[in-house]
């Protein structure tokens, strides 16, 4: 696309932002309950064009996990429909009054949620990402720009079909929620510096595309470079239950951004933990330290510095043996991403002082790193996850898309 298309497309982008900011609730209501049924009424064709999309990803050579990304079936489909409908149903954002006081003098002030605008939402091989981003902005009183990447052209077609379908069963405007037309990087450096008419971009995908985007960005960005999650096995109820919530953070969807990549193994417990790890895990690659290596045996290779700071995305896991809370804390804040850590205990005090010095944008007490996800966490959805400290930090929901403005009510007052 030429720079003038391009501009055009938010141009038109920025006028739908109004018709949707000021339209009433109701009406978003409906788009995005007349969405949820589209998605439903249309999924042969969804799963058809998504069908392509896997065949050639596969003929590309896409690594598996990128495949899994990619890939819908009908009980995803049913999802995205049933998460659609959550957001439609969940209550309002926009118009929600933060905060009421009246002033000694008189002057009534609240503060009042209100659409940021223009979302231009960069993503790569995750075609749910073209009905989660377009539902939050829309229920955030929002317009979208979605940029998804070439292995999901045909999905995010199908599934567009089914958002304009749903739009304009609302009277709302279709470009409201737009595709970019092509998958051309150049078409993002230009994107990102129309800060005249977008407000904020949203890049999903791998840290090359997030670095990208933030070098050339001139609109705000949320960030993610990496997944890098923890789990800390400190003192645990049992150690089985402990081996079975690693698995399932590791295991479940290797490839997504909550899986875990480092486990932390308290020093008191390693010689009884490590083998049932290693005994439980026959199909991933463990990379220890020497510790973990003299317990699991010869299946165990050896971890490098790298690996402490490595996003695998894949049936890969580092596990490190730590003297204890303040050592596993200290190894989080060096290699972590501020994604998300769990620690895994009975010890109160412990799973208590993990909360309170950890910041990572979730922290967790026995369970998996894989609830890190705005639908488990109870937004509907999520647009994304921040690790971007500003605005927003963690799963982005609705509210995420959202700001304030002062409402400020007077009878004659004048400043003296």
């Amino acid at each position: 696309m030429t720079q003038p298309q391009l501009r055009k497309l938010a141009e038109d982008a920025r006028a739908a932002a109004r018709v949707v900011a000021k339209a009433a609730p109701e009406a978003r209501t409906k788009a995005l309950s007349s969405i949820a049924a589209a998605l439903e009424a249309h999924a042969g064709d969804i799963l058809a064009a998504n069908a392509t999309d896997v065949a050639a990803g596969e003929a590309a050579g896409l690594s598996a996990a990128m495949v899994d990304r990619l890939r819908l079936d009908a009980k995803r489909v049913a999802s995205l429909a049933r998460a659609v409908g959550e957001i439609a149903q969940a209550p309002e954002v926009v118009g929600r009054v933060e905060r009421e006081e009246t002033r000694p003098n008189g002057l009534a002030i609240s503060r009042v949620r209100i659409p940021l605008g223009v979302i231009l939402m960069i993503y790569e091989a995750r075609p749910n990402v073209t009905v989660d981003a377009a539902a939050l902005c829309l229920k955030a009183g929002n317009a979208c720009i979605l940029r998804g990447g070439r292995e999901a052209t045909e999905s995010n077609r199908a599934l567009l079909t089914a958002v304009h379908a749903g739009l304009r069963a609302a009277g709302l405007p279709e470009t409201a929620v737009q595709l970019v037309p092509t998958t051309d990087r150049g078409a993002i450096a230009e994107l990102v510096k129309l800060d005249d008419l977008i407000d904020l971009c949203i890049p999903r995908g791998g840290e090359g595309l997030i670095r990208f985007v933030a070098e050339h960005a001139r609109v705000p960005v949320i960030k993610h470079y990496k997944g890098v999650c923890h789990i800390y096995v400190h003192a645990p109820p049992s150690l089985d239950d402990a081996v079975a919530i690693v698995a399932n953070a590791k295991v479940s969807r290797p490839g997504v951004c909550n899986a875990v990549e480092t486990v932390l193994v308290d020093a008191t417990i390693a010689p009884a933990f490590v083998p049932k790890l290693v005994a439980a895990m026959p199909n991933v690659e463990l990379r220890g330290d020497d510790a973990v290596q003299k317990l699991g045996g010869s299946t165990v290779r050896v971890a490098t510095e790298d690996d402490w700071s490595a996003e695998y995305l894949d049936l890969i896991l580092a596990v490190r043996v730590v003297d204890g809370l303040d050592a596993a804390i200290a190894h989080i804040e060096r290699y972590g991403s501020d994604h998300t850590e769990s620690i895994l205990t009975s010890d109160q005090s412990a799973a208590e002082r993990f909360l309170h010095d950890v910041n990572s944008s979730t922290v967790m007490v026995n369970a998996s790193t894989r609830f890190a996800d705005g639908g488990e966490l109870g937004l509907g959805a999520e647009i994304g996850i921040s690790t971007t400290r500003l605005h927003a930090y963690g799963p982005m929901g609705a509210e995420g898309l959202t700001t304030t403005k002062f409402v400020v009510r007077g009878n004659g007052q004048v400043r003296t």
